[in-house]
């Protein structure tokens, strides 16, 4: 091999061909792919996003049959908002969901992702391939994020096409009592889901280290779903006030910001970071938990 094919390998000073990382990064997006086919194909997390279409789906109905009409104006809830617009109906239903149903995808998803393969004593033979622990761990969290992206653009979708058959579609009147026009309205949307599936990306962070800690999957998941039914009650609690903005998820429904002129950057940011916090730490246990564990199922 001549050296013009070789580059030299920066952490470990040893010689690599050329075409390695390239080579490397397909390999780690075609077991991505692989992981996120199997992922979307399992019959229980189809079930979980039939109930994300569902819910949206009775909740316009039931908001349909008890709004009264009029709504908007300054300071007005989401609800109010829905009566002049049912873009709203998105926001309300992510509100809403956040809170529980939105977490329990998650839940199952990632507690599912280490500990699920360790307890059908699959875990073992997914490592014998060269891929590297690290890697393995990297595709896991990959796939637990954009499972809980996909599942946040269904509530926000599904919201929006019953929010437009049961309700009128204007220019929107934000909580702020300022009025923006649909398509302003539309792109506000899709920065609040994309803003609630970071949050969910922390909590799915902090369900893969726990998925890497036990062999049983339903453990991981009910300890997961714990954390966060605990998060929310001592979000509530004025005693721990003090502790309130260090909760994982105090920040969830901030994204309200987005509903406001001008947007509150600051409770923006403040979230956001949160979010990342708790990404870096929780994965970084994850990882130094299952690169160096005894893998023996």
């Amino acid at each position: 091999m001549s050296t013009a094919e070789i580059t030299a390998a920066p952490e470990s000073g040893t010689a690599v061909p050329a075409g390695a990382a390239p080579s490397a990064v397909r390999s780690w997006f075609r077991l991505l792919g692989s992981e996120l086919r199997l992922v979307f194909r399992r019959l229980r997390n189809l079930a979980l996003l039939a109930v994300l279409v569902v819910l949206p789906l009775f909740l316009g109905i039931a908001l349909w049959a008890s709004t009264p009409h009029g709504g908007g104006g300054p300071e007005s809830s989401l609800i109010n908002q829905l009566a002049g617009n049912g873009v709203f109906l998105s926001f309300i239903s992510l509100t809403i969901m956040i809170t529980l149903v939105l977490p329990l995808v998650v839940a199952v998803v990632s507690g599912d992702s280490i500990a699920g393969e360790a307890g059908h004593g699959t875990l073992r033979y997914l490592l014998t391939v060269p891929a590297g622990r690290g890697r393995l761990l990297s595709v896991k969290y990959a796939t637990v994020v954009v499972f809980g992206l996909a599942a946040c653009l269904v509530v926000s979708a599904v919201s929006l096409i019953v929010g437009v058959a049961l309700f009128p579609v204007g220019p929107v009147t934000l909580l702020s009592g300022t009025t923006v026009s649909l398509a302003d309205g539309l792109l506000r949307l899709l920065l609040v889901t994309l803003y609630v599936a970071a949050g969910m990306a922390a909590l799915g962070a902090i369900g893969l280290a726990i998925s890497t800690l036990t062999e049983h999957a339903i453990g991981a998941i009910a300890a997961i779903l714990v954390v966060a039914v605990a998060s929310e009650v001592a979000d509530n609690v004025p005693q721990f006030a003090a502790v309130h903005p260090y909760l994982p998820t105090h920040w969830f429904l901030s994204f309200d910001a987005l509903l406001r002129s001008p947007i509150a950057t600051g409770d923006l940011l403040h979230g956001l970071l949160s979010f990342a916090v708790y990404i870096v730490i929780f994965v970084s246990i994850a990882w130094a938990r299952f690169t160096t564990a005894d893998v023996t199922s």
